[in-house]
């Protein structure tokens, strides 16, 4: 159970580093906008694998307080 949260951990870190630099990236080529919803559509991302985990907290406490 702990290596799944692991590796949630490192998915996470590694969207917000390929995003970092593609923001860089787009920033220098003079593109802007492109960068900034590029770094929306990351948090986007980061966001929905957040709230899947939300889910299974609540999943998790259903079973724990037989609800």
């Amino acid at each position: 159970m702990n290596a799944l949260r692991v590796d949630l951990l490192f998915q996470i870190a590694g969207i917000g580093i390929f995003i970092s630099v593609l923001n860089i990236v787009l920033k220098q080529a003079g593109k802007e906008e492109q960068a900034q919803m590029l770094t929306l559509v990351g948090v986007v991302i980061v966001l929905l694998l957040v709230l899947q985990l939300v889910g299974d907290l609540f999943t998790n406490m259903r079973v724990i307080f037989n609800f």
